[in-house]
């Protein structure tokens, strides 16, 4: 019996002892699954996170997309617009078309008279039309340009703005020397003038635009603009020996200058005037750019005008008190004179400054400043360089001796 209810409370244990084994493996099991699951619910908020994240940065990047092509856009724009088109935006309102009409005269030949025609001809008048640049310079029309392209014996001059508007023109003053001519525009209004700028100040390297009318494209529309560099001052050139004009302290560029841009501004990157385009130098039979054109500087033209504006012609501020004329071998082998270029000393004004510098008549005046002179119209451009109150340095042959002196230049004393 005892045996029987021990084996009942072993069993019993047993039981007991494999419940409770049971419970607690449920329990670990149950411990084990929780971190798991709390894992994966992190896991899935993260995931979501990243993706709301991700989300954000493309529309972020979709909203910035617009932005920043505008931006690239206007810097494009920026870009385009730079100091250059400025300049022709500020000086295009004041350059115009210059039709100049002249009467020239000519011989015509007869008809069916041969014999005749080899010894006489009938002579005719006949017009002339030609084209240049110009620019205006102050707001009642006053217009700069090239003797060569209009002058005093002009019949009809007719102004083209680029405004589409025309105006008839009167030459108010012109001069061969310099190579200028000074016209005014026959309107009651208001014009658009270029300005000015300092031609001693131009630095060879500088941007220069050359502004004008060339071959006669710009009638009623926007005048043609190149683009180049200043190559070099103070160039000095009498391109046609058999002409009066003498070109002195030029500007050079190497912006096409063609036939038709005579006249036009030349103008640096601020849009001023700095010169007045007037040749190109081809170094041949061609009238084609070859990269060297010249521009009378700015200084130079506003001195000039000055003088065309109030009396039409350019006359010297002051007496040198000598006359002279241009040596040649002729008259150095009369006068038993050196055979060298300069200028004779004719006559000496008692009271003017070249005899208060010690000149006599027989001298040979070689050098006026540090300039060689070519010619007597070479000496007079020379001595438009000078104004009153000047000391002017000179440099002469008396008896096959060298000798220098300096004038100080003043108006003549009248007796």
């Amino acid at each position: 019996m005892i045996d029987r209810l021990m084996a009942i409370v072993i069993v019993s244990l047993s039981v007991m002892l494999f419940s409770c084994e049971e419970a607690n493996h449920k329990k670990e099991l149950t411990d084990t699954t929780q971190p798991t699951q709390s894992r994966s619910a992190n896991i899935s908020q993260m995931g979501g996170q990243e993706e709301v994240r991700k989300s954000d940065t493309t529309l972020s990047q979709r909203s910035r997309r617009p932005q920043q092509v505008s931006a690239r856009t206007n810097s494009i724009s920026n870009s385009r617009h730079n100091a250059i088109t400025k300049a022709v935006q500020e000086v295009s309102p004041a350059v115009v078309s210059i039709t100049v009409t002249e009467v020239v005269e000519g011989g015509r030949r007869l008809k069916f008279n041969n014999y005749y025609n080899r010894f006489f001809s009938v002579p005719v008048e006949r017009e002339v039309s030609s084209m240049g640049s110009g620019f205006i310079i102050s707001k009642d029309g006053l217009v700069v340009t090239n003797q060569h392209v209009a002058n005093q014996n002009a019949k009809k001059v007719v102004v083209s703005l680029t405004n589409g508007s025309q105006y008839k023109a009167k030459v108010l003053g012109s001069d061969e020397l310099a190579d200028l001519s000074l016209l005014k525009i026959q309107a009651d209004t208001t014009f658009t003038a270029a300005e000015f700028g300092n031609s001693d100040s131009v630095v060879v390297g500088e941007w220069s635009l050359a502004v004008g009318n060339p071959f006669g494209l710009f009638k009623a529309s926007q005048p043609s603009v190149t683009v180049g560099v200043v190559s070099a001052r103070n160039r000095d050139f009498r391109p046609d020996p058999k002409e009066p004009r003498v070109y002195l302290n030029m500007i050079q560029t190497d912006a096409a200058i063609n036939r038709g841009n005579s006249g036009g501004p030349l103008v640096n990157s601020q849009g001023k005037v700095i010169g007045v385009n007037t040749f190109i130098f081809t170094g041949g039979t061609s009238g084609g750019n070859v990269g060297l054109g010249f521009a009378i500087p700015s200084n130079r033209v506003q001195k000039i005008i000055k003088q065309l504006s109030s009396t039409g012609e350019v006359q010297l501020g002051y007496d040198a008190g000598f006359e002279t004329k241009q040596m040649t071998y002729n008259i150095a082998a009369r006068y038993d004179l050196p055979a060298v270029m300069g200028l004779l000393v004719e006559s000496v004004n008692r009271d003017g400054p070249a005899f208060e510098a010690g000149i006599v008549p027989g001298d040979i005046i070689l050098r006026i400043g540090n300039e060689r002179i070519q010619s007597k119209m070479h000496a007079q451009a020379l001595l438009r360089e000078y104004s009153e109150g000047d000391s002017m340095r000179v440099e002469l042959v008396r008896n096959s001796k060298r000798y220098e002196t300096k004038m100080m230049l003043r108006r003549k004393i009248k007796e």
